[in-house]
């Protein structure tokens, strides 16, 4: 048998392979990494989706989180499991696509991954401590320049995330300098900004967040966007301010799995996870919690927009020159 009828040979399987195992996937337990502690906005959307993305696949699904190198080290385990479908992520371009370029010990690449679904979209909130004692974004930049000699501190989820990136984007436009301090997951960054151990956060309008912010625990400024959030109207979008036009960021919440998982299982987690996202409940709560639930999409509809997020971010990377560490 010559080369190209081996390949024609091999083409004529798979093809027959995909629409079977379409049929029989899943056999066994899903393994779902959450790429942080829990207690944060990634874990929040695993466990609301999780229970009917289950039960629609008929087969149990448990939750993994991982925290630690901005969401880094649970990706990577999803990119040395067997491109099967029973390793996921729920993550988001900070994983993806900033941890790469962020992170010198990062041997993955944005490539690697193949979207499932997007559930969500979100902005980030500018929040302070409130013995801060500041209300709005022009006091907070009054009182960083009146003690330039002790900057103010920022938390992230690590280098490289979202978080970090806003803040020293927020940084370059008012030209004051502030203390980036990594964290492992939003969960213990938000403890420690009640707490008063930081002084400032952008923080992802999901999850516990917008609940903290009405209780009073910590005092938002504004929010990462042309326009004021739906459920914090009082709040200015940073966009629209002097000097930070700039001030534009949003982030979606998604399931991915390795680049070379079998199409028929992609298509078969891309169902199982949009009807999961639609159960009124789920969507009534992801809404509640600040984010806008997007529509379902394609496996190939998912392909071209992440290939966009990665072209997009990796400009926003190199508009604060930010280096591998």
């Amino acid at each position: 048998m010559n080369v190209k009828t081996l390949l024609g040979t091999l083409v004529l399987v798979a093809s027959a392979f995909s629409p079977a195992l379409a049929q029989t996937y899943p056999t066994k337990t899903i393994n779902l990494i959450v790429p942080y502690p829990a207690g944060g906005p990634s874990d929040f959307f695993a466990r609301k989706v999780q229970p009917d993305a289950a039960a629609k696949l008929g087969q149990t699904m448990i939750i993994e989180n991982i925290g630690g190198a901005g969401g880094a080290i649970g990706m990577a385990k999803l990119v040395n499991a067997p491109a099967d479908g029973y390793t996921l992520s729920l993550g988001s371009p900070m994983e993806l696509v900033l941890a790469p370029m962020a992170i010198q010990g990062v041997k993955y690449k944005s490539e690697d991954f193949k979207l499932v679904a997007q559930f969500a979209t979100t902005t980030t909130i500018l929040a302070v401590r409130n013995s801060l004692n500041v209300k709005t974004v022009d006091e907070l930049l009054a009182l960083a320049r009146k003690n330039s000699d002790k900057p103010l501190s920022y938390g992230s989820v690590g280098p490289g995330s979202l978080y970090h990136l806003v803040g020293e984007k927020f940084s370059q436009l008012t030209k004051v300098p502030m203390l980036h301090v990594p964290y492992k997951g939003i969960a213990p960054l938000l403890t420690d900004l009640m707490g008063g151990q930081i002084d400032m956060a952008f923080l992802p309008m999901a999850g516990s967040i917008p609940q903290t912010i009405i209780d009073g625990k910590i005092q938002g400024l504004g929010v990462t966007a042309k326009t004021p959030h739906a459920l914090f109207k009082q709040f200015p979008a940073l966009a629209t301010m002097k000097g930070l036009e700039g001030m534009d960021f949003d982030l979606w919440a998604g399931v991915q799995v390795h680049k070379n998982t079998p199409d028929a299982v992609v298509n078969t987690l891309n169902k199982a996870f949009y009807a999961a996202a639609e159960v009124p409940e789920t969507r009534k709560a992801l809404e509640a919690s600040g984010n806008v639930v997007l529509p379902s999409r394609t496996p190939a509809e998912l392909a071209r927009i992440y290939l966009g997020d990665i072209e997009r971010y990796r400009a926003i990377a190199k508009s604060i020159n930010l280096q591998a560490q």
